[in-house]
């Protein structure tokens, strides 16, 4: 009986990302159309939007190969099983010891390389220009965000994510400039992977700027309801890895049950950082592609600086 409840509450979590994403995509849209005095579509339009592209057929260019038809469902399984690694309201489920943020990195820059291949497939235009960007961008996201795992293994000894947010909700933790620099940087690259301003724009569709929208534009169907779900997948993995690792707050780690507090716990942080996010974008204007590298340059010497910090800190 317990293995059984263990089962469906992992699956619970599977679920639960799954169902949530086009969610919160839906609310940092409704959020950001109230900030900037516009109605905005309903927060349920995510969800209407994949139901009526499942139902739409599917047109495929002519020289287009297989890859370009099986990466929407292997882009969306890699992403599905990246979001459900990351604990949500619990710790320590049947397969958290999977969940670790090397693999996590692992599964999504498979995803981001299955997306930039799909993209040169058919041998556009707009796709080239979206790949190249996209493996820019990763080239230099990446090196940051292995940074910041060092600090963190650092600090909780693990890359383990449910050992990482039981260390850090711990007191003994406390506040440190090398955490601190490290969330800045995690925050820097996850707006980048996400693709969301100042790095891109998803509501784009002008050649000059666009990024992810140039790698998807010859998709259509259930193909591009795929990349779209697999879309809203990455960022809600990437709110819920910044409130697990730094907001450990309301997430149950000793399996006495619980799970209530837990989901609404996850919820109220989800809805905050969606908002934030929303509000971000609406006070900030896009930056020019030649920019971007600055900016993760950047996030790579925080995640660098405060592991530095982290080693003075333990030879002294």
């Amino acid at each position: 009986m317990a293995l059984i409840a263990s089962l469906l509450v992992q699956f619970g979590q599977m679920a639960l990302v799954l169902l949530a994403a086009p969610l919160l995509t839906g609310w940092v849209r409704k959020v950001k159309a109230q900030v900037q005095r516009r109605r905005g579509p309903p927060m349920l339009q995510p969800y209407r939007d994949l139901r009526r592209l499942l139902g739409k057929e599917v047109v495929i260019a002519e020289n287009a190969s297989w890859l370009f038809r099986t990466a929407p469902y292997l882009i969306f399984a890699l992403t599905w099983v990246g979001a459900a690694l990351v604990p949500t309201f619990a710790t320590g489920l049947l397969f958290s010891w999977t969940g670790d943020l090397i693999v996590i990195i692992s599964l999504l820059g498979a995803a981001r390389f299955l997306l930039a291949l799909a993209g040169m497939d058919i041998g556009t235009s707009f796709g080239g220009i979206g790949a190249s960007r996209e493996v820019m961008i990763a080239s230099l996201a990446e090196p940051a965000m292995l940074m910041v795992v060092l600090s963190l293994a650092l600090v909780a000894g693990s890359t383990q994510l449910s050992t990482i947010a039981d260390v850090m909700a711990s007191p003994a933790v406390g506040l440190r400039v090398s955490l601190a620099l490290g969330l800045v940087a995690f925050l820097i690259v996850a707006i980048a992977e996400n693709g969301r301003i100042p790095v891109d724009n998803p509501a784009t569709h002008l050649e000059l700027t666009m990024v992810h929208e140039a790698m998807v534009l010859e998709y259509s169907g259930r193909h591009l309801a795929m990349i779209e779900l697999a879309a809203s997948l990455k960022l809600l993995l990437s709110l819920s890895a910044i409130a697990c690792i730094f907001l450990p707050l309301g997430i149950v780690h000793d399996h006495s049950g619980g799970y209530a507090a837990g989901l609404a716990s996850y919820g109220a942080k989800l809805a905050a950082a969606g908002a934030v996010l929303a509000v971000f974008e609406s006070a900030i204007a896009k930056m020019r592609v030649f920019r971007v590298p600055s900016l993760l340059g950047g996030a790579l010497m925080l995640g660098l600086l405060g592991t530095l910090l982290l080693y003075v800190a333990r030879g002294m």
